[in-house]
């Protein structure tokens, strides 16, 4: 059947793939190609960014002798790399009659996708099948067949090439006139539509044999992609096959592994490619979170997880640290440095280009960027006056909006986090180091101030929960404000419906950073109180190794059923926090292995470690296995970074993050600060003795006060603290200086 236009517009509802990624690959050249493999076909791909996917999966049909399978669908396949640190994937596919071997290569230099196939099998023929979703988007694409395989939306065109060249092709709605739906009804390939316009379009082409070479292809215009497919071809596959090794190559020169344990080693040199892979090429520095979308639910959507967040971005750059790509690390701090806004806070996330996409504030966010700027200072790296200036800008953002953030790193909550808190605590003292005169001492003192009340803030006393695990307190996960309750106060769990239950009713792995940044003694006793109430309440013993939820009561995961979130769902376990639990095993003078090895078991079947791995029973028909990937993002790039560096924190004693700085300020102590700081936000209803107070605000005032039942009220004017802050200092008599508000 041959007609002009396919049947069926629009399609069916686009959605994007599995987010259960068997590998990443890209080039480090110029070429702005991104390719995702899941069930052993390329399951997305992006460009000319890595927050831009614009193919949802190019995989293959195998027809021949009355039968035809989608190889996808067979699940039998094995993947294999020349090494762990080349995302240079041969795939071999094993069918009913057939043998499919794949290998696929970013070519360098252009922004084209190269796969050499070779089928083996009497009679069979092989038949790609295309689904674009241009410009981030599967609604609206138009495509067409005019010897190669053609798409466009907007300002976005495709060019899928083959030599030898297509024997035929045609252009379908999914659904409807697609090429799968051809091959269902029909059992073979009938339809040669030459056009699909304005919908959920996709391609297919019939290779006229049995061996070559398919080039996808990106530009502007299709007959930019058709010439950059071609060139491609043209140059050779082995040819730029060499070159894309050579490149993978001089970057692992760089690499130094702590460990010189063969299955550590080689789970450490594949973390490290994939935080490399991660890297956008336009915005050297910019880091996403995963080339993924949770769940492959979302359509037209432009998240997804291909966004950059400074928290993960951080953590990244802190992997790459301990592996020796030191290069790498330094462009994360230069993007961080400038994607920074003028108030010195970065956005909740954004795209490789800068534009925000969502609009939260984290203060965590503000405070690793100078956690890592401190870590590259402390190792004698080369620094700039715009890291400097990068630095002072945000410990004045965390000074006058701290210590409370709007959004704590699970972005679902506000209040006080112990995560938060030490972050913000180590990046005041850190910044120190960065400031003089007033700015300078107002910064040392003002985290001293926090860092001894992070108890009164975050840790629960004698409830039930308390009782019930045998200890006296324990550290919350979040608490809202003292003005809105405290750790008695009300907290909203978002993702279930919005539930509401009392902060100290939940608890999380949030306190181990107290710990890992030289705040508190991990030998403490409420660091122990809440390790046993943690371990109670959100650890799970997997056929992997010990997991970890975010927190008791957490809604963001698959449903009981194993079907997808949708706004809603079950918890699940996080590799994560696996690894975060390790360092605080580290820090209390345990070996982490157990924790390692748990990591590297609850990878996908290709070593990726995912966001979330499975907690109950398997449900099979998901492929739902304990301690093994669900749907979730899978590479978390954060992850794979605290893999990294658990594994240097073992080799080398101690935390990447931990500062000389700030162990030689606290070494694992509250301090004594001889001032408190009153804010609205964190107000003080009791005094310690020999402490003074200062009443600070963000802009200048007059305080009208009175003691003793407001005996001879006075006037005092705010003078400036430092960091843009304006306060009054009462001494310990509650009797104003007038002098020094520092």
């Amino acid at each position: 059947m041959t007609d002009h236009e396919a049947f069926g517009r629009p399609g069916i509802a686009p959605t994007w793939s599995s987010s259960a990624k068997d590998m990443v690959i890209t080039a480090l050249g110029p070429s702005r190609v991104w390719a995702t493999l899941g069930h052993g076909i390329v399951n997305e791909i992006y460009w000319p960014a890595t927050g831009l996917p614009q193919v949802r999966d190019l995989g293959f049909i195998v027809a021949g002798g009355g039968r035809w399978s989608e190889v996808k669908r067979e699940k039998r396949y094995t993947i294999t790399t020349p090494a762990p640190w080349l995302p240079l994937p041969l795939v071999v596919h094993e069918g009913h009659g057939y043998r499919l071997t794949l290998e696929l290569v970013p070519d360098p230099i252009r922004d084209v996708l190269l796969i050499s196939y070779r089928l083996e099998g009497e009679g069979m023929r092989l038949y790609p099948l295309l689904a674009p979703h241009l410009s981030r988007s599967g609604t609206n694409n138009t495509a067409w067949v005019d010897g190669d395989l053609y798409a466009q939306r907007q300002d976005r065109s495709l060019c899928l090439a083959s030599y030898p060249p297509f024997r035929r092709g045609s252009a379908g709605f999914v659904g409807a006139s697609d090429g799968w739906q051809d091959f269902a009804r029909n059992g073979h390939m009938t339809w040669e539509f030459t056009r699909a316009e304005d919908g959920n379009v996709a391609l297919v082409g019939e290779l006229d044999a049995p061996a070559g070479v398919l080039a996808l292809a990106f530009a502007i215009t299709p007959q930019g992609a058709r010439t950059l497919a071609w060139s491609s071809l043209a140059q050779g596959y082995s040819h730029v096959r060499d070159l894309y090794v050579a490149e993978w190559s001089r970057w692992a020169e760089r690499l130094r592994l702590p460990t010189s344990e063969p299955d550590l080693s080689k789970a450490a040199c594949l973390s490290a490619a994939v935080l490399r892979s991660h890297e956008d090429r336009t915005y050297p520095g910019a880091i996403v979170a995963s080339l993924s979308i949770p769940w492959g639910t979302r359509s037209n959507d432009p998240g997804g997880y291909h966004l950059v967040w400074t928290r993960d971005a951080v953590q990244a750059a802190l992997g790459l640290f301990v592996a020796g790509e030191i290069e790498d690390c330094t462009r994360v701090l230069a993007y961080l440095a400038a994607r920074q806004d003028p108030d010195g806070r970065w956005r909740q996330n954004f795209f490789p280009d800068g534009r925000g996409y969502w609009g939260g504030v984290q203060l965590d966010e503000v405070a690793l960027p100078i956690i890592l700027a401190a870590t590259l200072r402390q190792s004698g790296e080369h620094e700039t006056a715009a890291t400097a200036a990068m630095v002072r800008r945000a410990a004045a953002y965390i000074a006058r909006h701290g210590p409370l953030t709007d959004q704590e790193r699970w972005e679902e909550n506000g209040g006080a986090s112990p995560f938060t808190l030490a972050t913000e605590i180590v990046g005041l003292v850190a910044a120190a180091q960065y400031l003089d005169g007033p700015d300078r001492e107002y910064a040392l003192a003002l985290a001293d101030s926090w860092n001894e009340r992070v108890e009164e803030w975050t840790y629960a006393r004698d409830t039930s929960l308390a009782r019930r695990c045998g200890v006296d307190g324990y550290y919350v996960r979040i608490a809202p404000a003292p003005t809105a309750g405290g750790i008695e106060g009300p907290v909203v769990v978002q993702n279930r419906g919005g539930l509401v239950v009392r902060a100290h009713e939940m608890v999380g792995l949030e306190f181990a950073y107290l710990a890992r940044l030289g705040l508190r003694d991990p030998r403490d006793e409420r660091m122990r109180n809440t390790q046993a109430v943690v371990d109670a309440l959100i650890r799970v013993e997997t056929p992997a190794g010990p997991g970890f939820y975010r927190y008791n009561g957490d809604g963001y995961g698959e449903h009981a059923d194993g079907s997808p979130f949708d706004g809603q769902g079950i918890g699940r376990l996080w590799p994560l926090l696996t690894g975060e639990r390790g360092h605080l095993a580290l820090l209390q003078g345990d070996d982490p292995l157990p924790y390692l090895r748990a990591m590297t078991a609850m990878t996908g079947t290709w070593g990726l470690i995912p966001e979330q791995v499975w907690d109950r029973d398997p449900i099979p028909e998901r492929g739902l296995l304990p301690g093994k990937p669900t749907g979730s993002a899978m590479p978390l790039v954060w992850a794979h970074a605290e893999f990294l560096k658990l594994l240097a924190a073992r080799a080398q004693g101690r935390p990447v993050e931990l500062l000389d700085v700030v162990r030689e300020r606290y070494d694992g102590r509250a301090p004594r600060s001889g001032t408190w700081y009153w804010r609205e936000e964190v107000p003080i209803s009791t005094l310690p003795a020999d402490r003074s107070l200062v009443i600070e605000d963000r802009r200048p005032f007059v305080l009208h006060f009175g003691l003793d039942r407001w005996d001879a009220p006075r006037d005092r004017v705010a003078r400036p603290l430092g960091l843009g802050m304006f306060g009054v200092r009462l001494d310990g008599r509650g009797t104003g200086d007038g002098d020094d508000a520092r």
